[in-house]
């Protein structure tokens, strides 16, 4: 089994997509004005509007209602990353910090409110863990 992707619902794709090119540094492919993805050598973000939603299932998910899931981006440079979006998020949740499991992190929200983590392993235990 492969993870492929994941997907956020958003009454704004246009805006959250806008976003994530800017923060990832990857440009979107888009299907039509409802669905777009981003994507990096191991996996996709997929964004969606809510109009996609009753394809699966009226309801089955709200857009901006996140408050269990942290989507987790592997960067080179952290602090690097930090600068880059500095001016641009409206939300950070902490500076670059590094974790007592090895990694610098760096927590923010998206326009949407989800949680997104960028982190750079230092320690050499986490070094190790991430190597590619």
């Amino acid at each position: 089994m492969n993870l492929v992707s994941i997907r956020i619902i958003t009454g704004d794709v246009a805006r959250l997509v806008d976003f994530y090119e800017r923060a990832m540094g990857v440009r979107a492919s888009w299907s039509n004005e409802d669905f777009a993805e981003l994507s990096t050598t191991s996996g996709t973000l997929a964004i969606g509007s809510t109009r996609t939603v009753a394809l699966f299932a009226p309801g089955a998910a709200r857009p901006a209602d996140n408050r269990s899931v942290i989507i987790e981006f592997l960067v080179d440079d952290v602090d690097g990353v930090h600068q880059n979006l500095l001016g641009f998020v409206e939300e950070f949740v902490n500076e670059p910090t590094t974790m007592p499991w090895g990694n610098r992190s760096l927590l923010l929200r998206d326009p949407d409110g989800n949680l997104v983590n960028f982190f750079t392993p230092v320690s050499p235990a986490a070094i190790e863990k991430f190597a590619r």
